[in-house]
């Protein structure tokens, strides 16, 4: 009679280490155990080895996948990584609409790369939930668009497929990381596109490309089956030509995602932005943050074309004043500790999802991450193996320290900026500092736009630390290129800045 399933081999999901394994791990972290203690632990590991057996075996949920499609085809364009065609609902917000998603979104059978070497080769096996959103109100999903490597830099030029070029001018960058989203876009090659911002990658490229780009409030769209940088900052919203349809693509996405921040959007519903932008400002106070202008990078054409462009906005009935936050010009700084250790624990030791945060973990996508790390490692951008270096460096030896009193300071800066939106029902400031710059042609070339590019994250970052909604729309020209002006507001009121956008671009457009 043969045995019951229970009792047939089963492949182990976890080798039982070596006690020399055990011995070196006990010495790595100075716990000085006893070999008596050592010998027992390894006599009883065969117990979490069961219970890792186990795990492995229950099946767990998944995104869901509505909606047919064939994988597509690689592109040999600087903007595309990945072209298809999936189309959603007969009927919807959406419908004949064609959106480009970020290739740090999943899919589900369209392969992905975060545009990375290390993600070569994988396939999602599911839609991240704003691409069932998406799909569900009508929209067509025409590629995956380019990102910068590991979306770890504001170049445009990092990608494991190459740079991505400004739609106005060839030679220079448009920005990151969510470059190629926001060149389609000014190339007119698609309506609408989802981009992802920790620092600054939506708003940065839009800038340069003369588009309209809105990080939207922490937690407002659902970051769920996104590769994530660090999950305090991981942001995800839309990109678009007009504010219009940057605020249809918003009502879309937004509806919270729980696993973030609960604690930020209890009682709280998502208005129909699409239909509320063009009622009007009248009355609206604006305040000009003194300190977004004082960057030493600072262009004088760039701050006399957005102060030039936030004071039209008297002409549809708001005041326009000059306001100070001093802890603006620290506010990137105060990001930046947040930044580097959190990314390095979330995407080198964490595989590109992280621990600590309640939600949907895309498991399939972080032995992807673990694999492509460690076989090659060494294939990471510049940029991340920097930090990488200095975020060891850190832990090793003051701990998570400055990552601790980094975040203690984020809930001065949020009140910084709440104190100030007290008083006004709007901010701005330049997206950027300066105009597009050139692409680099070579590594001493792209040292030197490195340096200069960290400028860009100055106004951007503070607010990826605090959850503010900030978008940027195109101000005007400057000796041909595009300046950004943003427009930041209360958490959850993406409704007044899309408001304020809306006016100006009336104003700019007649």
């Amino acid at each position: 009679m043969a045995s019951g399933t229970q009792d047939l081999y089963k492949s182990p999901v976890c080798q039982k280490p070596h006690l020399d394994e055990l011995k070196q791990i006990d010495a790595d972290l100075r716990l000085k155990l006893s070999d008596e203690d050592l010998k027992e632990m390894h006599d009883n590991f065969q117990g979490l080895i069961s219970t890792l057996q186990r795990l492995n075996e229950i099946p767990e949920p998944q995104l869901s996948v509505k909606y047919p499609r064939t994988p597509g085809y690689r592109s040999e364009d600087d903007a595309w990584y990945w072209k298809c065609d999936i189309k959603g609902a007969a009927k919807g917000k959406l419908a004949g609409k064609t959106i480009g998603i970020k290739d740090n979104v999943a899919v589900a059978g369209v392969p992905m790369t975060n545009g990375s070497k290390i993600l070569e080769g994988y396939t999602p096996e599911f839609d991240a939930t704003i691409i069932t959103r998406i799909l569900d109100e009508g929209g067509n999903i025409v590629g995956k668009t380019v990102c910068e490597d590991m979306c770890y830099s504001v170049l445009s030029c990092t990608a494991s497929t190459g740079p991505v070029k400004n739609p106005i001018d060839s030679k220079l960058s448009a920005g990151g990381s969510s470059s190629g989203s926001a060149a389609l876009l000014g190339r007119k090659e698609i309506d609408l596109a989802i981009g992802g911002d920790q620092g600054g990658s939506i708003r940065i490229p839009s800038s340069c490309c003369g588009t309209v780009g809105l990080k939207p409030t922490f937690g407002l769209v659902p970051y769920t089956g996104i590769a994530s940088l660090e999950s305090t900052l991981d942001h995800v919203g839309p990109m678009a030509r007009t504010v219009t349809d940057c605020a249809l693509l918003l009502e879309v996405i937004a509806g919270y995602d729980e696993g973030r921040d609960p604690r930020q959007i209890q009682n709280i519903t998502i208005p129909q932005y699409s239909q509320l932008i063009d009622a009007g400002i009248e009355g609206f106070k604006i305040g000009l943050v003194k300190e977004g202008f004082e960057s030493q990078a600072m262009e004088a054409d760039v701050a006399e074309i957005v102060k030039g462009a936030a004071n039209k906005l008297r002409g549809a009935g708001a005041t326009v004043n000059d306001t100070s936050i001093p802890l603006h010009n620290d506010g990137i700084k105060i990001w930046h500790p947040i930044a580097l250790q959190g990314q390095y624990n979330c995407m080198i030791k964490g595989n590109g999802t992280g621990y600590n945060w309640r939600g949907h973990y895309p498991t399939s996508m972080q032995e992807a991450f673990a694999r492509g790390l460690f076989t090659r490692p060494y294939d990471l951008p510049h940029s991340l193996k920097k930090s990488c270096v200095m975020a060891e460096y850190i832990q090793r030896n003051y701990q998570n320290k400055f990552y601790a009193k980094a975040m203690n300071l984020v809930q001065v800066l949020t009140k910084a900026y709440d104190d100030a939106l007290k008083e006004c029902d709007v901010l701005i400031m330049p997206t950027v500092p300066i105009k597009p710059t050139a692409l680099p042609t070579g590594n001493n070339d792209l040292k030197e736009k490195r340096s200069k590019a960290a400028c860009t994250m100055k106004n951007n970052a503070p607010f990826n630390a605090t959850g503010h909604p900030a978008l940027s729309i195109n101000a005007g020209f400057s000796e041909g290129l595009p300046v950004g002006m943003m427009i930041i507001g209360k958490k959850y009121d993406e409704t007044t800045i899309l408001k304020v956008a809306r006016a100006y671009e009336k104003i700019r457009n007649n």
